[in-house]
């Protein structure tokens, strides 16, 4: 008998999205971690584990693939009485071959834009944690600043009316030559932020581009796992994947109308269940 139970778990601790750390596991929906399902993008892959998010770092973009999350109404109002306090920096776990250095972005003209927002972090431990460069993507200033920070305003909001929310953010590298900062740090193509009600048993994703503009896409879970090579949510029944939640507009506020020729809305789906939406959005928000 105990050699079926140790079989069994050395079954289970030998799939991927096991979290083996419980620092991890808490920002994971049933504690198991998004699956890198791409081959090329697991290679050297590295679990990251802070306060309040995880990251699976990769050393061939010298940043994260994913970070996740585990907001509620607690810490959200948490976090709003915190002030920001700008502290970037390189993550001292990863090799020096394989992070990025704050040398890398330096007159790159990129920001360095949160994956797992600081404005999420309950704690100035975990605020200070959000600005580590395992955290960070090389982001449009634009997008970074507005149309970005509009949805994760709105995703901060949604958890105080709907409560506990499961978040992951992410790159997308869809071009057919990826920039680089540096020489080391890929730029992406596209940014994402999965949103995942446990209640509901739904969720969706925001996919926007990494340029100027308003422009943004609401997709389905299986659509962003095959835009991406990750599995978002292991232990999910399929059924419940593909139930897909509505999700409220970013919230811009004070956005320039840079950029607002290339965030005309280009298709729009809303009336065809799980489809891909790309709205565009104006001052008006």
């Amino acid at each position: 008998m105990k050699s079926h139970l140790l079989a069994a778990l050395l079954c289970v601790l030998a799939i991927p999205g096991y979290a083996q750390d419980p620092a991890c596991a808490r920002s994971y929906y049933q504690g198991t971690a998004p699956i890198v399902a791409n081959a090329r993008l697991a290679q050297g892959a590295t679990e990251l584990c802070f306060t309040e998010f995880a990251v699976m770092h990769s050393p061939l973009s010298r940043a994260a693939i994913w970070s996740a999350e585990h907001l509620t109404p607690s810490r959200i109002r948490a976090a709003r009485s915190l002030q920001r306090a700008d502290a970037f920096h390189p993550d001292s776990r990863l090799p020096s071959k394989d992070r990025a250095e704050l040398a890398d972005f330096a007159r790159s003209g990129l920001d360095r834009g949160h994956l797992a927002p600081s404005g999420d972090m309950s704690t100035p431990e975990a605020r200070y944690e959000s600005f580590t460069l395992s955290n960070i993507v090389a982001q449009d200033p634009d997008n970074n600043r507005h149309l970005f920070a509009g949805i994760e305003m709105a995703v901060r909001n949604l958890v105080e009316r709907r409560g506990s929310l499961y978040v992951i953010t992410g790159p997308l590298f869809t071009g057919a030559k990826v920039k680089q900062l540096n020489g080391r740090v890929l730029v992406p193509d596209r940014i994402f932020k999965v949103v995942f009600d446990p209640a509901a048993q739904k969720g969706a994703a925001y996919v926007v581009n990494n340029e100027p503009g308003t422009a943004y896409e609401v997709v389905s879970l299986p659509e962003l796992e095959a835009m991406a090579g990750l599995v978002f949510f292991p232990s999910l029944p399929a059924e419940a994947k593909a139930s897909k939640l509505p999700l409220p507009r970013p919230e811009l506020r004070g956005r320039s109308d840079r950029g607002i020729e290339k965030s005309a809305e280009r298709v729009l789906k809303d009336l065809f269940p799980g489809s891909t939406t790309t709205h565009a959005i104006g001052n008006s928000q």
